[in-house]
């Protein structure tokens, strides 16, 4: 009998498509976290309220379809790829 206790076991390499799908969700978070930005950046740009208030919302409406992308891809959030 061994009272030597293994800390480490190898952990089994995630497959091929949990990998593509934790990339495709990292993009969708940054791109969603560029409209949120772009949008800040367009009301600020000093163009005529009717105008800015349009642009910002189209970019909320970007950013709206792509949350709703994420909850697709992620089961409504819930995921672990690994």
């Amino acid at each position: 009998m061994s009272n030597v206790v293994p800390l480490l076991r190898p952990r089994p390499a995630p497959d091929a498509a949990a990998r593509a799908t934790a990339a495709v969700v990292s993009d969708l978070v940054t791109i969603a976290e560029q409209l949120h930005d772009i949008g800040a950046r367009a009301a600020a740009l000093g163009r005529p309220r009717t105008e800015a208030e349009r642009t910002v919302q189209m970019v909320l409406d970007a950013v709206t379809s792509i949350e709703r992308a994420l909850d697709t891809i992620t089961d409504g959030g819930d995921y672990t790829p690994f």
